[in-house]
Order: structure tokens, then sequence, then C-alpha cells
């Protein structure tokens, strides 16, 4: 068990990694067949733990993440919350649970002398519309670039070389540095030569990424202790029961990878 609390309120970093769309069976598959090879040697043991969205495209999402609510194991007994707003009264909170007061995680953080910082991925993260604002004006930094998104096949190298510049700008202030991948989702197919998107266009994009995400988390935590967390927002339908996309109650959009750690 984690005590986010205890990790928090001493100051210690956050790296919030979330891999856009990427269902739980792609990444499964991918870490047995032993092509993420990187991560692999970072997760803990056992690889990825099989979780539940609480949002079924990138928007409600991430405001449920940052509001508290991060994937749920699909059993009826869960662990403690990493994180949460303030309760009502009658709720008691576990103790090793960060517990702010504020309506958000950013916010909260913020209260604690926290510099929360966005490397944004998909498009809800570019400031192109105004709905692709709501989720950058949460942070106090932004940054967004096209080469960021998934039409660039090299999108996550210059991500993570973002990060890890901003990350060298910020030495020795504790902040919640958070990525939104967007290598895995679509499209991926020019991963496998395609036009397709696929779960096994998807899984060559997730092994596109092992490399980079293990270096922004070895990097990151040869400096210092971190909290990481990794997961999907939701996952993708490729015709299963007709379905395709997002946006539905469907398992394969509902299934999602998760894993939270401390490293460093």
């Amino acid at each position: 068990m984690i005590d986010a609390d205890d990790i928090i309120r001493s100051g210690n970093s956050i790296l919030f990694v979330t891999l856009d769309s990427l269902r739980y069976d792609v990444a499964r598959d991918a870490f047995d067949a032993g092509h993420t090879p990187q991560l692999a040697q970072l997760l803990p043991a056992g690889g990825w733990e099989r979780r539940q969205t609480p949002g079924t495209f990138t928007l409600p999402a991430h405001m449920a993440f940052f509001s508290g609510f991060l994937p749920k194991l699909p059993q009826p007994q869960q662990p403690p919350r990493l994180w949460e707003c303030r309760p009502p009264a009658f709720k008691t909170p576990h103790p090793g649970t960060f517990v702010f007061e504020a309506a958000n995680l950013l916010k909260g953080l913020a209260l604690h002398g926290y510099r929360s910082i966005c490397i944004g991925g998909v498009t809800y993260f570019s400031r192109e519309t105004p709905l692709g604002s709501v989720l950058p004006d949460m942070f106090d930094e932004d940054h967004w670039e096209p080469r960021f998104c998934s039409p660039e096949p090299d999108s996550t190298r210059h991500q993570v070389d973002r990060a890890l510049a901003i990350a060298d700008h910020y030495t020795g202030q504790p902040l919640l540095l958070f990525v939104n991948i967007s290598a895995t989702h679509v499209p991926h197919g020019h991963y496998l030569g395609d036009s397709n998107d696929t779960t096994a266009s998807q899984h060559a994009a997730l092994a596109y990424t092992d490399k980079h995400l293990a270096c922004l988390i070895t990097s990151l935590t040869s400096r210092g202790r971190w909290l990481i967390i990794m997961c999907a927002d939701h996952g993708d339908a490729y015709g299963e029961d007709g379905f395709h996309g997002r946006g539905i109650a469907h398992p394969a959009v509902m299934n999602v990878p998760f894993t939270a750690m401390v490293r460093g």
C-alpha cells in the first residue's frame, strides 16, 4: 500500500502518466510477450493491474482523475484512494490518502507548494478549441505542440524530452508532472506501416513508447523520490461486438492498465 499522504506532505514530486486509449488486454499482451522490456523492469511484480476507468473518453476520465477518482479494481473490495477532495463530515478517509482542501488535485497540491505542469498529447490538451483548453487551464503550466500528438510517429520522444527539460528547470521544487502519451491513441496504424488502427498497431505503439517512458522514469527518480502513477484513461473498441472507438461502456473501453509505485 502506498502512503500518498506521507509522500506528498513530505514534498516528494509526482509523475502522472496517462497512456491515452490504451486497452488493458493490449498492455498485458505486450508485457507478457516481452515487447515492453524496459517498463517491465520498472513495473511492480506482476506488471499491469486491470482496472476500470471512471470515464469512457479523454475529457471525463481526466476530470475524474484530477478530482480523486482513479481507475478502480473490478471487485467489491478497493484499496485506499491515493488522493481525494475533502469529503463530507460523515466520511473518514483512509490515513494514507492525501486529502486536499480544493475542488481538484492541482489546486490542492498548490496549497502545499507544488507546481503542476501538463505535457499534453491528444487534442483535448492542445488549446486549439475552447474545449481543448478545459484540462490545460487546470494546471499552473501547460505545453503542447503538434509533434506531441499521435500522427507524429516519434511523439513520445518529443514529450519526454520536454518533460525532462522542465524537471531540470524546476529542480528543488515539488512538482506534479503530468504527461498524456498520445502514441497509443489513434492513428497508430503507422507503427505497422498500415492505415488501419487495430489492437496489433496499438501494441506496436506501446512497444515504441517503452524506452522513452523508461528513460523518463529512471531519469527523474535518479534525482529524488517520486510517486509514479501510470494508467490509461480509457480503451478503444476495434470492432468487438460491432463497436468502434470510445465513449461507450464496452469492456474494451472500460478495462484499462494501471500501476502506482514509489521510486527513487
